[in-house]
């Protein structure tokens, strides 16, 4: 790590005298330069040139699990770049960037084996104030690996430490309930993608048509776990919806599924153990989006913490299931197709909320022609979202008095 913050430490050192001399200036947004960027072998390491239309403050660090070297910009915008173009050599194996949080810009680069950084150089021409980046990795043993890998903390996108959390004030029962939407995805992290469509740009749309359909009938305040196209963690979701006091969590997505020919809506909650393969599928690739990007829920409850959690869920569990049942139904009624198998149960990160009925909504599945048609369509998706309001109203109806019941 000492490597790390010297380098970081140094990168901002440049800027903030660039800035000061009125030069250039590392400000604003920077342009990749698709045609003067690559990633090359160099022997048994790799060296990385990356071509940017001005400097750029960034950082770089190492990750485990699999081997990530992460590349991190106040920001770059990335249009005209792909992965097969980046990609020259076989010792870096796949890239991911875009928009990490707003103002940051995020590049991953996953590595065939454990190298280090080198070296790290941004040159940046007097003239037309262009930038290169310039970063060698070298191979590495294992153990030197791990050793100095790891994210360096940083308040602009970490969590805040835990602290005690007052109880919810008691609500009034014709109150609005506040309902978290959560966008699939975003930023670094596109999800599912379509020459038609990407599931990221979808489903915050998606997010915003039905919100607005909440919130005009008078029964629902509404938040979003991001209003833009950037990453938010599935952690720093769930610790949104907490933040807020949300009464209900709702993850909206449209993925893929290679086999069989998956369509129509299906609605899942939470389970340590996926209903079915497809689920199990769906529920790592969602996990793949935090890890690509440099987070890892795997290992993120101890076993103490974990035994209390699902003590906590035994209440919260059963109100999820009823969520997602009236969900399903309020869709049918509409005329929306469901899949056959509607409702459904994955260990999916985002709906561990112990204390918040969550369900996560398949809108419709991004490798079904017939799904794709439905979702590009304006009149669809407010039918859709007509249906998930009807669902929410029921289910409030039936939950108040549940558990009313239960006080008794």
């Amino acid at each position: 790590m000492g490597r790390l913050i010297t380098l970081t430490a140094l990168i901002w050192a440049l800027a903030a005298g660039a800035w000061a001399q009125g030069g250039s200036g590392f400000s604003g947004l920077a342009r990749i330069d698709a045609g003067a960027s690559q990633v090359r072998d160099a022997g048994p390491g790799a060296e990385i040139t990356l071509g940017l239309s001005q400097g750029v403050p960034y950082r770089l660090f190492t990750l485990t699990e699999p081997p990530r070297l992460v590349l991190d910009f106040q920001e770059v915008d990335w249009t005209g770049l792909t992965a097969e173009k980046l990609l020259q050599g076989d010792q870096v194996t796949a890239a991911q960037f875009g928009t990490y949080v707003p103002g940051w810009s995020r590049l991953v680069l996953q590595l065939a084996g454990p190298m280090r950084v080198a070296s790290a150089a941004l040159s940046v021409d007097q003239v037309t104030a262009a930038a290169t980046l310039t970063v060698a990795l070298e191979q590495v043993t294992a153990e030197e690996f791990a050793a100095s890998a790891g994210a360096p903390q940083d308040p602009r996108w970490d969590l805040p430490a835990p602290e005690p959390m007052e109880a919810k004030a008691a609500r009034d029962e014709n109150a609005p309930l506040l309902v978290m939407l959560d966008p699939g995805h975003g930023g670094i992290d596109p999800g599912a993608e379509t020459e038609v469509v990407v599931e990221k740009h979808l489903m915050l749309q998606f997010a915003r048509e039905l919100g607005e359909a909440l919130v005009r009938s008078g029964q629902f305040t509404v938040l979003l776990t991001r209003d833009d196209d950037y990453f938010v963690s599935l952690e720093r979701r769930i610790a949104m919806a907490h933040q807020a006091g949300a009464d209900v969590f709702i993850s909206l997505h449209a993925d893929t599924i290679s086999e069989g020919r998956a369509h129509g809506s299906t609605v899942y909650t939470l389970s340590k153990e996926a209903s079915d393969a497809a689920s199990a599928k769906l529920a790592e690739r969602h996990l793949r989006g935090d890890l690509l990007s440099g987070t890892d829920l795997r290992q993120a409850d101890d076993g103490v913490t974990a035994v209390m959690l699902d003590l906590a869920r035994q209440e919260t569990q059963p109100r999820s299931d009823a969520l997602a049942a009236a969900l399903i139904d309020g869709l049918r009624a509409q005329g929306r197709p469901i899949n056959n198998r509607p409702l459904r149960s994955a260990g999916f990160s985002v709906l561990k909320s112990a204390d918040i009925p969550s369900v996560l909504v398949e809108l419709g599945f991004l490798s079904s022609k017939r799904d794709i048609k439905n979702l590009v369509n304006a009149e669809w998706r407010a039918k859709a979202a007509r249906g998930i309001l009807n669902g929410l109203i029921a289910w409030r109806i039936e939950d108040d008095a549940r558990r009313a019941l239960v006080r008794q």
